[in-house]
């Protein structure tokens, strides 16, 4: 460092230092620095494990502005990694185990060639104290930074998939269980909770089982069953069908309804929404005994068969049962029928109730939509589609009527509620452990489901939640794992699409103007025209703030500008945060649901790197 550095930096320097640093005042820090510089010191320390912001800070005071060469900052850098939500989508997010053997899990994993960057070439000396130093070296090559990617994440939802989904795994005492959140119309997967319980009495994200568990589903495998009886026109939803006293015989197996004495004579569409195992099995089992072959095309052309080839690894294998396979029995079809013999993932199953939502339509399962270099876009993934319609329209409408019925007045009433309604079904599967079949001695495991999609009328999220082995003597799909759906859908609809308020004259629940907030237009839109609000006006900007007026919407572009602070309120966290490091910006937040207040407020003239702090609403 030359001297005339020196003179003229040496007073801005320990004014700055306290404002970072503290621990001593500016004459303090002048004293200290000046009296190592007249020893001859080499090096002299001014802070251990300061963060990054700090550091870019540091980085602007005088004379260390200059650089390590010729204003003499040394810096060495330590990483760490650092999960800003916790445990919240701690396996879909993922990692990289580089020890002896390489494991990849997760997004992270999934994504490693876009985020690893290009490590550099440095020559270095070591210190005294056993730090590295880089020393200037035509030969050093910088490090190239990875690369950023967008996923489809909600950490709102995902916040609500996890605290529900545990609350019911305590309260059951369970194994482990699974909640997802997906986007009828993108596949877009908004929220996905995995926890196990551990040996310390709690419950954690240690395996994927949403994507990586594949087991016998159970009853919520009745609606490709009935769609696949549909379709090919040997039965319809008014038929009548005898479950008798509840229960009917195939060779050596008795297959039971769970409601001692039967349903008697019903309907198909009851034989769905009561989920009667007597039921399924004689419809599939009379029509297709002859021909079984036609019974699996149908579930084979739906899909059902195939992996999902989604964008993580680790995807479970499908496996529905084939005639001419080695364990193929007179069995078959009736177990079929009710969710045995066959195997499914969560994520799987979601995804085929999914279709139906979507008028058909099956699209893949979407965890991350885009690439981003400093910024922009270098690589983005559009929704894909699996099939165009697995099902006729007619045999889609009659699906989706049966599922509505399962809460209605089926077996998941008490889902009902009175601002929207859920259409789905429950499923209640026997765990079979290998060799030793279903049941350990005297007990039996059971695996609890609930998958379906809200609001019936037009669909826009679809859910399965999924609990194993309950250990506390409660085990059906609708007390267990539909109390998670329930609790995942009511908050999700509360934040998301409107609120009401009654009048105090009358006491009638009226509907206001739906409250949108700020943020991406397209999903503003999507979900104002599925409540039929009034748009006065939309905005050629993709970030707009909303107006209420009355029962009317008007839409108003949202001016980012170049070295100012946008203006981010009302938006939920994910897009905040997205406009925010968009504009090279660094945040931090405190608590969930939408923005109330930033620091610095918009507008503000800040540098790049600089952090916003988000206060929220919840």
């Amino acid at each position: 460092m030359s001297q005339e550095t020196w003179n003229n930096g040496i007073d801005g320097l320990s004014e700055g230092l306290p404002r970072f640093i503290g621990v001593r005042s500016p004459s303090g820090w002048k004293s200290v620095i000046t009296e190592a510089r007249k020893r001859g010191d080499r090096y002299f320390l001014i802070k251990r494990k300061v963060s990054y912001e700090t550091l870019k800070q540091l980085q602007e005071l005088p004379i260390f502005r200059e650089g390590q060469f010729r204003g003499g900052l040394i810096t060495i850098v330590e990483n760490k990694r650092i999960l800003p939500h916790r445990e919240l989508a701690e396996r879909t997010i993922g990692y990289i185990n580089t020890g002896a053997e390489v494991i990849k899990v997760g997004i992270e994993g999934s994504f490693d060639k876009d985020l690893a960057g290009r490590n550099g070439l440095a020559v270095k000396q070591r210190l005294a104290g056993g730090d590295w130093i880089t020393v200037d070296n035509i030969n050093n090559i910088d490090a190239k930074d990875g690369n950023d990617i967008v996923t489809t994440l909600d950490v709102d939802f995902q916040d609500v998939a996890t605290s529900a989904l545990k609350k019911q795994l305590r309260k059951h005492n369970a194994h482990h269980g699974c909640a997802i959140l997906m986007e009828v119309s993108t596949g877009d997967i908004r929220a996905m909770a995995n926890l196990e319980l551990g040996s310390d009495g709690d419950y954690h994200e240690s395996y994927n089982y949403a994507i990586a568990e594949s087991t016998e589903p159970g009853s919520t495998f009745k609606l490709p069953v009935l769609m696949a009886a549909l379709e090919d026109g040997v039965i319809d939803t008014g038929d009548i069908v005898d479950t008798g006293t509840g229960s009917v015989k195939f060779y050596n197996k008795v297959i039971k309804d769970t409601r001692e004495g039967g349903y008697g004579k019903i309907s198909v569409k009851q034989v769905f929404e009561k989920s009667s195992n007597v039921g399924t099995s004689k419809i599939i089992y009379e029509n297709y005994k002859d021909k079984p072959r036609n019974f699996v095309n149908r579930l084979n052309a739906m899909k059902l068969n195939q992996k999902l080839d989604i964008q993580l690894k680790g995807e479970g294998e499908p496996l529905i049962r084939q005639p001419g396979d080695k364990l193929w029995s007179g069995l078959s079809l009736p177990m079929m029928s009710h969710g045995y013999e066959v195997r499914m993932t969560p994520l799987q199953i979601l995804t085929f109730y999914n279709a139906v939502a979507n008028n058909g339509k099956m699209v893949k399962p979407r965890f991350v939509t885009k690439v981003l270099k400093n910024g922009r876009v270098v690589k983005s993934f559009d929704t894909e589609v699996i099939s165009n319609s697995i099902a006729s329209r007619q045999t889609i409408k009659k699906a989706k009527s049966m599922m509505e019925g399962v809460v209605e007045h089926g077996t998941a009433t008490n889902l009902k509620n009175s601002n929207y309604r859920i259409a789905g079904k429950t499923g209640t599967a026997q765990i079979a452990r290998g060799k030793q079949g279903y049941r350990q001695g005297s007990a039996v495991s059971y695996q609890a489901s609930f998958v379906g999609y809200f609001p019936a009328d037009d669909p826009l999220y679809s859910c399965i939640v999924v609990v194993n082995a309950p250990s506390n003597g409660v085990y059906y799909g609708n007390v267990v794992a539909g109390t998670v759906f329930k609790e995942i859908a009511d908050k999700v609809y509360a934040t998301t699409f409107y609120k009401d308020y009654k009048t105090e004259d009358d006491n009638k629940l009226v509907a206001s103007a739906p409250e949108a907030g700020n943020g991406y237009m397209p999903d503003i839109i999507r979900v104002l025209n599925s409540l039929d609000a009034n748009l006065r006006k939309k905005a050629k900007s993709e970030w707009v703030a909303t107006r209420e007026s009355g029962d009317t919407i008007k839409m108003v572009g949202l001016d980012f500008r170049k070295g100012l602070v946008p203006d981010v309120r009302g938006m939920s966290l994910r897009d905040a945060v997205y406009v925010l490091e968009n504009a090279g910006l660094r945040v931090r937040y405190d608590g969930k649901g939408k923005v109330l207040r930033q620091s610095p407020e918009h507008g503000a003239r800040v540098n790049e790197g600089s952090v916003v702090f988000l206060d929220m609403s919840m």
